[in-house]
């Protein structure tokens, strides 16, 4: 990467820079609402659905949400990591010059998002790339990354075997390292989602008075109240975190509680970084623990407010929604925003004493679509929820009663 001393500051001012220069490079991808999922979404859980959980016993909140999905599953190889790839080889570029990249190369690990990414960012340029993937890496994502031309080279799936891999690599080409989330310019470009979405929901809601019944958003006119993203190293909350600094949105973060996934979470909760974790959560790309640039933004109260974790089978049951209501294809890790949005009780309770009433039009990041149909086939192969429960909009996702459903 281009020497930290020569990286732009991280403010909201360097993530719209960021935006001018790789928008060319990048689709703007679209925000989405959905008339259903909004009402799930302000139904209380039922008792029971609380039952086996920290909450059981207690009345369930009652918030009023309204959500508009940021489908970052449509942009460039399907997630929003094409953003930092492209920032962050750009600026690499600038710095060192166009002629020593090419010579030297890139190098970097990656479960699979950042892969593709750095991989189509280095075919456009021009430039040789050699990925250090996980063996474990999702068969489609390991397919893309190879359609760019990397060099791909397996690893194991922690973070240490991965950097091992990569050191060894730098060691024999001289390959230029562009990490997947522990760099400024990767936060920058990561964090020119939040400039669209706070653009893209103004125009939107400007609008909703005429058109709330339909797309399931308050009607008074009002701006995003907040966004939650999905955290796994970092990167891409931590820049959206940067370029909503300063703006009166407020931004949580999302991840998965398996087996330790929830290190942000835990490390705010201590206090300090956690800086290692070993998960296998189907969340595949939330495995990683926060970067020590990124967690500077994310433990600054000024930016980030919260984190929230949610279970494997809320994610699952987060997922299924997406694709059976809003028909929207998505990854396990872009599922995780809204299984929170809809089942963290400690999330759902903040939002109903801050907003009241008025409710809260929530910006979620939906981070990417990197998956297939015989993998998610298999994800719900074990499951024993009878799908006509939810079938005609009628029952919800823990069982109560709702309206007709209306797709948004």
């Amino acid at each position: 990467m281009a020497e930290l001393s020569t990286s732009p500051p991280l403010t909201r001012a360097s993530v719209q820079v960021a935006h001018e220069r790789i928008k060319s490079n990048i689709h703007h991808t679209p925000v989405l609402t959905n008339a259903t999922i909004s009402q799930f979404a302000s139904t209380p859980q039922t008792a029971n659905a609380l039952q086996g959980t920290e909450w059981q016993g207690e009345e369930p909140a009652n918030p009023k949400i309204w959500v508009l999905f940021k489908c970052e599953n449509y942009q460039r190889i399907g997630a929003f990591k094409a953003r930092g790839a492209f920032h962050a080889l750009g600026r690499l570029i600038e710095v060192v010059g166009e002629d020593e990249v090419r010579r030297r190369g890139v190098v970097t690990h990656s479960s699979g998002n950042h892969a593709q990414a750095l991989s189509l960012a280095a075919k456009t340029f021009d430039i040789p790339a050699h990925i250090v993937m996980p063996t474990i890496s999702t068969p489609s994502k390991i397919a893309g990354t190879k359609s760019y031309g990397a060099n791909v080279i397996f690893s194991g799936s922690t973070s240490d075997e991965r950097e091992a891999v990569v050191a060894d690599v730098i060691a024999k080409t001289g390959a230029i390292l562009v990490p997947p989330y522990d760099h400024p310019d990767i936060m920058l470009g990561q964090g020119t989602l939040a400039l669209e979405l706070e653009q893209q929901a103004e125009e939107i809601l400007s609008d909703a008075s005429k058109s709330a019944g339909k797309i399931g958003i308050r009607n008074n006119g009002a701006s995003l109240d907040a966004v939650i993203a999905p955290c796994g190293g970092g990167g891409m909350l931590s820049g959206v975190a940067t370029a909503l600094s300063g703006t009166g949105i407020t931004v949580f973060g999302a991840e998965p509680s398996f087996e330790g996934a929830d290190d942000a979470r835990r490390g705010l909760l201590q206090g300090s970084r956690i800086e290692k974790v070993k998960t296998l959560t189907i969340a595949d790309g939330l495995r990683t623990p926060v970067g020590k640039i990124p967690w500077t933004v994310l433990s600054d109260k000024t930016k980030l407010h919260s984190m929230y974790s949610v279970t494997e089978d809320q994610i699952k049951k987060a997922m299924r929604l997406l694709l059976e209501r809003a028909k929207i294809f998505v990854e396990p890790s872009s599922a995780v925003p809204l299984a929170v949005v809809l089942f963290n009780e400690d999330f759902r309770r903040l939002v109903a004493q801050e907003a009241g009433d008025k409710g809260w039009n929530i910006g979620v990041v939906l981070s990417g679509g990197n998956t297939t149909v015989d993998a998610i086939a298999k994800l719900y192969a074990p499951e024993a929820e009878k799908l006509g429960e939810r079938q005609e909009g009628k029952v919800g996702m823990n069982g109560e009663k709702v309206a007709e459903n209306i797709a948004g």
